[in-house]
């Protein structure tokens, strides 16, 4: 009954959750169609659907593979009022973003999409051309910003130099400046910015690269040699160039409060706390402690816990006190009958030997550790 319960609970949350995620995905979706674009951006959006209708209802026809082959077999289909209507039924549908404003404009411009499509199509082939730049006059061609669409900075073929954008390209706003990619700046996007070097000093071909990290501003070539300036945590090298400073041994004092070690990192460390068996240390681990902790006992080499060690104290202390009875009786024995006690002494001696065996090396035995912990208490 208890598993049926938990079944049905399980089930009702994720239909819960389920119903929750598919609400705000279909919130996210309405806000994405309804958003108010730019009229060049819904003008674009327009058209783009219009062509992909297009492209559609010409392969219907054609199941082809060349849509200029496909357009020009449609014959008299091409530019029927048919085909016009079956574009304009799936018009902006496949437009996720602004696609209610796309709607709406396609009702608005309705009439001068049928008058391109049986009067202007052959004199205006791109219907964007035609719509946005020519009609409604919301967009410019290429690389021209502006309401008159002028030219953008560094020309029509290759404004800011290819290293950049122009600010209202293509559109009737913007100031036609240069908006430079990362690492390039100057009015037509011409010079390297700075924490950039230029790395190829043919000027017909040239890139700007970001500096080595060792670098603080400019640089004059790739690598920690080519700093004019180290930046913070490294140091110079005539050698090597700019080098990572170890803070955790040239800072004096050490760069780390009581409680924790340094740890160096490339042009920077860090300082992390101690294990909690130790009350000062200088690294990571329970054997790494200056000191342990209240609560702690030094055993070699690892501070550990009161109640481990003791514990541990009892187990050796039994052990011990085992062996010492066994060999007790095994003296008593000889008294009585050498014969019996040396070899119930060979078998003490190879059960002792074989329990010290299992329990830990010869050479590094628990009890002298126990020993000098309580010397210590």
């Amino acid at each position: 009954m208890k598993l049926l319960c938990s079944l049905c609970f399980s089930f009702i949350f994720l239909v819960v959750v389920a119903e929750e995620t598919t609400v705000n995905e279909s919130k996210v979706s309405s806000k994405l169609k309804k958003e108010g674009l730019p009229p060049c951006q819904a003008c674009r959006i327009l058209t783009n659907s219009f062509k992909k209708g297009m492209e559609r209802t010409s392969r219907g026809k054609f199941e082809g593979g060349d849509a200029q082959w496909e357009e020009s077999r449609l014959g008299a289909y091409a530019d029927s009022e048919i085909r016009l209507v079956e574009i304009q039924e799936k018009l902006c549908s496949d437009e996720e973003k602004g696609s209610e404003q796309c709607h709406n404009l396609a009702e608005e411009q309705e009439s001068v999409l049928e008058d391109w499509w049986f009067k202007k199509k052959s004199s205006f082939p791109d219907i964007y051309y035609f719509l946005c730049i020519d009609k409604l006059q919301v967009c410019c061609p290429e690389n021209h910003y502006g309401p008159d669409c002028k030219p953008c900075i560094g020309g029509l073929v290759n404004p800011c130099n290819g290293r950049g954008q122009c600010k209202g390209g293509g559109t009737r706003k913007g100031s036609g400046t240069c908006r430079c990619d990362t690492g390039y700046t100057g009015e037509f996007c011409d010079k390297c910015k700075v924490g950039y070097y230029n790395n190829t000093p043919n000027q017909d071909s040239w890139e700007c690269t970001k500096c080595d990290k060792a670098c603080k501003g400019h640089c004059r070539e790739g690598g920690p040699k080519g700093c004019e300036v180290c930046a913070d945590g490294y140091q110079y090298s005539t050698e090597f160039g700019c080098i990572d400073i170890d803070e955790c041994i040239e800072h004096s004092p050490h760069p780390c409060k009581h409680g924790t070690f340094c740890v160096n990192a490339i042009g920077t460390h860090r300082c992390v706390e101690c294990d909690k068996a130790c009350e000062g240390c200088t690294g990571d681990g329970p054997d790494m402690c200056e000191k342990c902790a209240k609560g702690y006992v030094f055993q070699e080499p690892l501070c550990i816990e009161n109640k481990t060690w003791q514990r541990s104290l009892h187990v050796e202390v039994a052990r011990y006190a085992t062996y010492l009875g066994l060999c007790i009786a095994t003296c008593i024995i000889f008294r009585r009958s050498i014969y019996v006690a040396s070899i119930i002494g060979v078998f003490v001696a190879i059960y002792i030997g074989l329990s010290e065996y299992t329990v830990g090396e010869w050479n590094n035995r628990n009890l002298i550790k126990s020993i000098k912990s309580l010397t210590i208490l």
